[in-house]
């Protein structure tokens, strides 16, 4: 009951304000009238309460939250499925409150089901909500996928609901076998597989550098004083297949088969590339090959010749099946980098010349998207190698740039040839649909159930995309967005109600990008802000982006391969998404496993931003004592 004269002023404040901010909603909703009426029938109920949504956004309401709290009231913190029916309930309640005879007005209509809404678009969408978890996984195929089904039988036994195909690397005939495997593991299990496939968007990397010598340097592991841990291992010939774990390098010779008639323990000299003499010494044979270990680092070049050192057990004549000696065939060249410091200067140019490894300070390397270079204007910043290296554009000429680094490791940073380049100032006018993208649209529509759009920046990029589906024909392709820019973040309202247009969609965050582009430090922030918003608009998320990743590619045996603390918190958190991806790796299966463990068990815990309050048992041995009934499921 309420004690002073006091408190109803407040309360007649309060609801002074929540009138206000609903006379601001019914507004917007006025002025984008024409865009909600675009978007699809089943979608309209959404694109009103993404409108709704993003209005009440404009606005801080924090102090308001912060009173109405005192009274036990809704702090509007939960509303973005349902965002005017929770305005026009606090209204409804304040309005009672503040009336001397309690109000004569009937309570506000029900709730728009803005959680089953979004529910029924995720599984239109992404497919059935898994048995034991609400969250569905993703997992990106690697190109052994086209040759292994098996690997894939195993990824959809531990978990993968839905496969992306990017179709950035490999080709239609290597997705098509990729498809097949997901088809036939389908069938084999009795689990439903989606594919997504990506579609790659324009590359935006650096061009290439002068490749360095061609050798291979194998060297032993040492401790800190330089004794022998393990010896260096290196194939000689060929390699069996499928190659052991773990994988190691295989030097041709002009002469495969003499590796291969080796003897276990057998000894092989050379000199290197330095001239130094190196022995070594035969572990296991292969029918065209022999691992051989040393203890002293080598470096093997094109013509290096490799002698086999007779067996005295043999006999007087030895052991020399065949030749005695081989020469090392052609290796590739080494990868050469640029040292890049902070304070360098970095010409990025239109010239796809490869660049001078042994540059100093002032440093020329070429772009693989000359159009952006006119788009860029002094001051803006520039990223290299998801945000490795930063610097500012301080000239920007005829086709070129000119940057100044401002971010790269104390002793320097490697900058390679195609590493990414990200612009999170510019305003790019470069189109996110590439021909290379059109051409591969073909082969998306005929094998996938969903195509990925990459690079979007505004919803003008969604209607060219909506410009090459037809309505009937791809009505069976559903569509998702990648945000991945700061561009694509800024207009998410506008994107996704032109996205509307379309029946079944979704949203990724991809996090690589993203957090280069808004800076690492917000990245948190700006993925919260896209998942309510999303949810406001009843839009389905993948959350990707280095998901335990280090399991994926080191696995659990080693030290190193233990997912962090922080990677299994990100794990968790991201059961807020309706889909999770994982990216390849060689231990995927087990990432797949402990990912399905994770959002099964944090399945109870959280629903979106709202905490779940299920029966906890960790402290039933602390002397809380028995519940009345004395039992609780």
């Amino acid at each position: 009951m309420l004690v002073s004269n006091a408190e109803i002023e407040e309360l007649r404040a309060l609801l002074e304000e929540v009138i206000r901010l609903r006379r601001n909603v019914k507004h917007a909703e006025t002025s984008s009238v024409g865009r909600i009426d675009a978007v699809r029938p089943r979608h309209r109920e959404s694109a009103l309460n993404l409108v709704h949504y993003a209005e009440l956004r404009r606005h801080d309401i924090r102090d308001l939250q912060s009173r109405l709290s005192k009274y036990g009231l809704s702090s509007l913190g939960r509303t973005e499925s349902h965002v005017l029916p929770s305005i026009e309930t606090l209204i409804w309640t304040l309005t009672r409150l503040v009336t001397t005879d309690g109000g004569h007005t009937a309570p506000p209509a029900g709730f728009l089901d803005g959680g089953e809404l979004l529910a029924r678009n995720a599984v239109n969408l992404l497919g059935p909500r898994p048995e034991d978890r609400s969250t569905r996984i993703m997992v990106t195929l690697p190109s052994e996928a086209a040759t292994d089904a098996s690997l894939v039988r195993g990824m959809v036994e531990r978990g993968m609901d839905l496969a992306r195909i990017n179709c950035a690397h490999d080709g239609p005939p290597a997705w098509r076998h990729m498809v097949d495997h997901v088809r036939a593991a389908e069938e084999a299990t009795g689990k439903r597989g989606l594919i997504a496939m990506d579609l790659a968007g324009p590359k935006l990397r650096t061009g290439p550098v002068r490749p360095g010598p061609r050798v291979l340097r194998v060297k032993p592991v040492r401790s800190n004083t330089g004794t022998v841990l393990e010896p260096g291992r290196v194939w000689l010939g060929e390699a069996p297949e499928p190659a052991p774990a773990p994988a190691l390098p295989a030097i041709p010779l002009d002469d495969n088969a003499w590796a291969g008639s080796r003897k276990r323990g057998q000894k092989i000299t050379l000199d290197d590339a330095r001239g130094a003499r190196r022995t070594l010494v035969v572990e296991q044979t292969a029918p065209n090959g022999c691992l051989v270990t040393l203890d002293k680092t080598a470096y093997f070049m094109p013509g290096t010749r490799l002698t086999a050192v007779p067996d005295p057990a043999a006999g007087k004549k030895g052991h020399h099946p065949g030749r005695p000696s081989v020469k090392v065939g052609e290796l590739p060249a080494v990868q050469e980098s640029l040292l890049i410091r902070r304070g360098d200067s970095i010409v990025l140019s239109s010239s796809l010349e490869p660049a001078d490894s042994t540059s100093v300070g002032n440093h020329r390397i070429g772009c693989t998207l000359a159009g952006v270079l006119a788009d860029v204007r002094t001051g803006e910043r520039i990223w290299f190698d998801d945000g490795k290296i930063g610097a500012v554009i301080t000239a920007v000429g005829p086709g070129e740039l000119t940057a100044r680094v401002t971010s790269a490791a104390p002793q320097g940073t490697r900058l390679r040839a195609e590493k990414g380049i990200n612009l999170p100032d510019s305003r790019l006018t470069v189109s996110a649909l590439t021909e290379q993208d059109v051409a591969d649209l073909e082969h998306v529509r005929e094998l996938a159930d969903i195509v990925s759009m990459s690079f979007v920046r505004s919803a003008s990029d969604v209607r060219e995309l909506l410009a090459h589906l037809d309505p009937e024909r791809d009505r069976n392709l559903d569509i998702l967005l990648k945000i991945e820019t700061v561009a694509a973040f800024k207009a998410l309202p506008d994107i996704l109600l032109e996205l509307m247009k379309w029946a079944d969609v979704g949203v990724m965050i991809a996090r690589g990008d993203l957090a280069v582009e808004a800076g690492f430090e917000r990245l948190a922030e700006v993925q919260e802000e896209i998942l309510w918003l999303c949810e406001a608009a009843h839009v389905p998320v993948v959350w990707a982006t280095q998901a335990l990743d280090t399991l994926a590619r080191a696995g659990r045996p080693s030290r190193a391969g233990r997912p962090s603390r922080a990677e299994v918190t990100d794990a968790a958190m991201a059961q807020r998404a309706e889909c999770v991806m994982l990216n390849k790796g060689p231990f995927i299966n087990e990432a797949i496993s402990m990912l399905a463990d994770i959002l099964g068990r944090m399945q109870d815990h959280t629903q979106k931003k709202s905490s779940l309050l299920r029966r906890l048992r960790a402290w039933d041995d602390a002397g809380a004592g028995a519940t009345e009934t004395g039992t609780d499921p």
